[in-house]
């Protein structure tokens, strides 16, 4: 029996969220007790009462931004006889890629017939809230439908992620209204261009994971909540980058120099003795996280220890993540001694804000579960560990699915956090074992083992000098590190592979010839991988990327090398794609680092892990 998307070796295919053979699940109830009921109910009503709050907030705020403009914006917008779109309605729409779209949502809000196209920016914005807020709303009522398991799984993925980008959508928003009291002054472009893309992610991966259920009667309301709502948020980011500035393809350029941290004398009082393990670190980590990144976790003055044998505050890593507070904006350190520590889905969500958790090595602190896609659960339901909450931070951890090639999707670590960094961790699976779903991220000095698309997902990720291992697939499978999910030209996303080694495990080496690896094949559209200034073992195939379905986005992928070493690394028989490049300019290869692709709001000096700015020091 096949579960999740197609194999490398097999033809066809665009999902990553296949549930089985016959996909068309019986209708029967789940499980459950009566206090999970219960408190499901009353998580979906608070939900409920938010999004109304939201809906109510936002037309109160499109009312007071345009009531002074003009009395007769509404019957102007309304009126059945003159739908003609103004001119700065029409040349924003003309920058999006749903312009019928565009124009018709554009018309229904008040206050748009008098708008400017720079006005144009935040109704697009206050518009998309609302209905992503009424789709939350009304989706909430779904809950006590009887579904079967899969169902009940892409169901619960729908109302997380529905409500993330909500959140999303509030910050953008924000942002963007003029002369706001709360429009915080180190918001930037980055930081609009990131929330965005974030929740065209979320809808993307909402809508996944409904696309494998062939019919009813959930399905078929929710494909009706959920209805132009990937579009409106696409149509939300291209006049925003249109009329917010330019960019290398939705990569966003910093043109301000910056100097590297092992530069500057304040690096080393800061760190004192450990001046030269940090030079590298980004500046968007903290003092105080450079010295947390740096310092024996044995040594840490910790706010909650985890500990297997009740010597730690808790025995579970759950219990320590329900005790840590919400909405933080200070740093909340836990502790996890060494064990093997095997708990349901392990989740850190949106509000669990500036967490870092530090074990006591790779191998020694191990997080680890089994759930895959076999189990009739999504892609995004089987991850052992999933942080949400902007600021995560992991250092000397080990995060583990074991489930097994056999069973397909089984992701060890999913992030979708904003200014997250995995720090000398390991993560290891087979197939989808790192979820890098959303948001900005940094992985640094970590081993990642797996087969099938093991580094996946939408993030703007820079993963600098890790180990990526390939390790022996099932029969007549094929290797590929990367999948890639961009599925909009303005989204600021990508994986960037920089000074990393792409190495094969000793069980793979040893038949390596049997099982051939590819860098990366595109899984969405506007697919964006680059490996620059890295080691690329003979493991690899010389045509180095794999197609997902014969010419599908091979022309609007963006796939590049830079400079990279090793048997591999040769490039006179890669593939001939209109999207492949081999890069030669410094100045195209940088806007990949991590000073240019996710430096854009100074976040990593906050964090203290070591990074490099630039190409090289």
């Amino acid at each position: 029996m096949e579960y999740g998307r197609l194999q490398p070796s097999e033809p066809g295919g665009s999902s990553k969220h296949h549930v089985a053979e016959n996909p068309s699940l019986p209708q029967t109830a789940t499980s459950s007790t009566s206090s999970t009921s219960r408190s499901r109910k009353n998580k979906l009503i608070l939900i409920s009462l938010l999004s109304v709050a939201l809906i109510l907030a936002s037309a109160v705020s499109a009312v007071v931004l345009f009531a002074g403009r003009s009395k007769a914006s509404n019957s102007a917008a309304s009126s059945a006889l003159h739908r003609k779109p103004t001119k700065a309605i029409s040349d924003a729409c003309a920058t999006t890629r749903f312009p019928s779209l565009c124009v018709d949502s554009l018309l229904d809000f008040p206050g748009s017939t008098t708008a400017s196209e720079q006005d144009l920016v935040h109704i697009s914005f206050n518009m998309t809230l609302q209905r992503l807020s009424k789709a939350l709303y009304l989706s909430s009522s779904l809950s006590y439908r009887q579904m079967d398991p899969y169902s009940r799984s892409a169901y619960d993925d729908c109302l997380e992620l529905l409500d993330d980008s909500v959140d999303a959508l509030s910050r953008a928003l924000t942002s963007v209204i003029p002369g706001a009291a709360s429009t915080s002054t180190s918001t930037s472009t980055q930081d609009v261009l990131t929330w965005l893309s974030a929740a065209l992610s979320n809808q993307d991966t909402c809508g996944e994971g409904f696309e494998q259920i062939h019919g009813g009667d959930v399905k078929n309301e929710m494909d009706q909540r959920l209805k132009d709502l990937s579009e409106l948020v696409s149509n939300c980011l291209a006049i925003y980058s249109a009329i917010g500035g330019g960019d290398f393809s939705g990569v966003p350029i910093q043109n301000r120099r910056r100097r590297l941290l092992g530069n500057s004398d304040m690096e080393r009082d800061i760190m004192g003795d450990n001046a030269n393990v940090s030079r590298d670190f980004p500046r968007w980590l903290g003092r105080r996280e450079r010295r947390l990144l740096v310092v024996p976790g044995s040594q840490i003055q910790a706010d909650i220890i985890v500990s297997k044998d009740g010597s730690g505050t808790f025995k579970t890593i759950a219990e320590a993540i329900k005790k840590a507070p919400e909405s933080s904006s200070r740093r909340t350190i836990i502790y996890v001694k060494a064990g093997r520590y095997e708990e349901s889905n392990l989740k850190v969500a949106r509000k669990k804000t500036n967490l870092m958790f530090i074990g006591d090595g790779k191998g020694k602190t191990i997080i680890t579960g089994g759930k895959n896609v076999a189990q009739k659960v999504t892609t995004f339901h089987t991850a052992t560990f999933a942080a949400q909450g902007a600021g995560f931070i992991a250092r000397d951890l080990t995060f583990e699915n074991y489930a097994g090639p056999d069973k397909h999707q089984a992701v060890a670590l999913r992030i979708g956090a904003d200014h997250a960094v995995v720090y000398h961790c390991s993560i290891i699976g087979y197939q989808d074992t790192f979820y890098v779903h959303s948001n900005r991220q940094f992985v640094r000095e970590t081993d990642i083992y797996g087969t099938v698309d093991f580094i996946f997902g939408n993030a703007a990720v820079v993963f600098q000098k890790c180990s990526l291992y390939a390790r022996k697939p099932m029969a007549n499978q094929k290797n590929t590190i990367t999948a890639q999910n961009r599925k909009d030209p303005n989204q600021n996303t990508g994986i960037s592979i920089h000074d990393c080694r792409i190495l094969a495990t000793p069980e793979l080496e040893g038949s390596k010839g049997s099982f051939p690896t590819y860098l990366g094949r595109p899984w969405k559209l506007y697919s964006r991988t680059v490996y620059m200034l890295s080691f690329i073992g003979d493991h690899v195939h010389p045509r180095g990327w794999l197609e997902w379905n014969g010419n599908f986005a091979l022309d609007t992928l963006y796939y590049g090398e830079y400079m990279n070493s090793g048997p591999g690394a040769a490039v006179g028989q890669r593939v001939t794609w209109p999207g492949y490049r081999v890069i030669t300019s410094p100045v195209e290869a940088g806007k990949f680092t991590v000073a240019q692709f996710i430096y854009g709001s100074s976040w990593l000096p906050s964090t203290g892990v070591a990074f490099l700015a630039g190409l090289s020091v």
